[in-house]
C-alpha cells in the first residue's frame, strides 16, 4: 500500500513539475485512474513553434492493474469559437488485453563502446491497441526485372495508436528513465493480462 501511494504521488508531482497547467491534467488523469492502484506512468512535455505562436502539448500515461490511460491536453489561441486561448484535455482508458503492441526503440551513441545500462540518447515508444493502424502500400512484384504483368500490390498493416519521443538532450535523463521503465512495466502487464497470450494476442 505504501508504494502504491508513492507511485500516486509521483505522478502528481510530475505533472506538477511539467508546469502545464497542473490542475486541469491532474484532475483529467486522477478522474480515469479513478480509485485503481497507479502501478507506473510517464508525463512528457513537448513545445512545438507554429508560425509566430509556441504551442504546448503534455501527454500522460499511466499503468494500472487492469488499464492503461493516456491523456492529452493542447493549448489553442483564440478563435472563432473562443475570444480567449484555451485547452483541451482528453482521456482514453484502455483494457490491457486490448493492448496489442509495446515497440521501443532505442538510439544510442557510440555502439561500438556501448555497455550494458547505458542510458540511450533517445527511445521512441509506440504502442497499439487496435484504435488507429497505418497501411503501408507497395506494387507487388515476381522478382523478374523484365516482367510487365500487374501483380497487384502488398502491404503491411501497422497498430500505431501512440508513438512518443523522448531524447535525453531534450526532455533530459530521468524522463528517459522513466520512459524505458514504463516501456518494460507495461510489457510485463500487458503479457500477464486476463484473456491474453504471450506476444499479446488473445
Amino acid at each position: 500500500m505504501a508504494k502504491t501511494g508513492t507511485t500516486t504521488q509521483g505522478l502528481r508531482a510530475a505533472i506538477e513539475r511539467s508546469g502545464y497547467y497542473p490542475a486541469l491534467v491532474a484532475e483529467a488523469v486522477e478522474a480515469a485512474v479513478g480509485g485503481e492502484p497507479v502501478s507506473s506512468y510517464l508525463v512528457h512535455q513537448e513545445t512545438t513553434f507554429d508560425a509566430n505562436e509556441v504551442r504546448r502539448h503534455v501527454t500522460v500515461l499511466v499503468l494500472t492493474g487492469t488499464r492503461f490511460i493516456v491523456s492529452h491536453t493542447d493549448e489553442q489561441p483564440a478563435d472563432g469559437t473562443s475570444p480567449s486561448p484555451y485547452a483541451t484535455t482528453s482521456t482514453e482508458s484502455v483494457k490491457l488485453e486490448r493492448i496489442s503492441s509495446v515497440v521501443l526503440s532505442r538510439v544510442v551513441a557510440n555502439p561500438e563502446s556501448y555497455t550494458p545500462g547505458t542510458l540511450p540518447r533517445e527511445v521512441v515508444l509506440t504502442i497499439g491497441w487496435g484504435a488507429v493502424s497505418r497501411i503501408d502500400m507497395e506494387p507487388a512484384t515476381c522478382g523478374d526485372p523484365n516482367c510487365e504483368a500487374d501483380h497487384g500490390y502488398t502491404g503491411s498493416s501497422t497498430a500505431d495508436d501512440l508513438s512518443l519521443r523522448v531524447s535525453e538532450a531534450g526532455d533530459g535523463p530521468e524522463t528517459v528513465r522513466r520512459a524505458l521503465s514504463f516501456a518494460q512495466a507495461l510489457s510485463e502487464a500487458t503479457v500477464s493480462a486476463p484473456g491474453t497470450r504471450p506476444g499479446g494476442t488473445r
